[in-house]
């Protein structure tokens, strides 16, 4: 982490744990402890987060393009109207986060964990959630528009309202029943993904 950053990040904790108006870009950072810290007003392009802490911060209005996240801790995170354009956080913890009015396009989010997550009036647009884990999570008028949900985990989180037509569903975890799935829009071909999931077969 560059001394710069050091310090700017010292000196938000000396300000009541305020972090403002931090524009980075073509920026590696190792280590750096967000935890807790109410980030407003964040522009960081094409940077790489090592090991950092976010666990506890609040984000407002920032926008992060084609920046990395890499064995990072995101537990417990709040992101109020954010933009994550072309991020990758493969096997991310964004266990009980919380994102409102949110829009991520272009993402790799593989392999996290997003047990418990909140979502809020968001957006996902062409990005990937494979193999991640979305359980006990609570969804609310968010859009899905190209999502990869392979091998996704929706135990106990109700998609009721979502339109899900456009996304892969292929090998998804739901409950016995697919509950899950009560209430929302998938297509004819995502149909027979779910009748697979209850043990149904479907004649051609």
């Amino acid at each position: 982490m560059s001394e710069e950053l050091y310090q700017v990040l010292q000196a938000a904790r000396e300000s009541g744990d305020r972090l403002e108006d931090l524009t980075l870009e073509h920026t590696v950072v190792e280590q750096a402890d967000f935890s807790e810290l109410t980030c407003r007003n964040v522009h960081l392009h094409a940077c790489r987060f090592l090991g950092c802490d976010f666990s506890g911060a609040s984000l407002y209005d920032a926008c992060f393009q084609n920046c990395q996240f890499e064995s990072c801790r995101l537990s417990r995170s709040y992101w109020q109207r954010v933009l994550l354009d072309g991020c990758k956080a493969d096997g991310a913890d964004f266990r009980k986060a919380r994102f409102k009015s949110c829009r991520l396009e272009g993402g790799r989010f593989r392999y996290g964990n997003y047990v418990g997550t909140v979502w809020d009036h968001c957006t996902l647009d062409s990005s990937s959630f494979t193999e991640s884990t979305l359980a006990e999570s609570r969804i609310g008028k968010t859009v899905f528009q190209h999502v990869d949900f392979t091998g996704a985990d929706f135990f106990r989180t109700s998609l009721r309202g979502c339109d899900l037509s456009t996304c892969t569903l292929d090998r998804i975890t739901l409950s016995e029943t697919c509950s899950e799935l009560k209430g929302a829009r998938i297509d004819a071909s995502q149909a027979a993904v779910v009748a697979r999931i209850l043990g149904i077969e479907v004649v051609p």
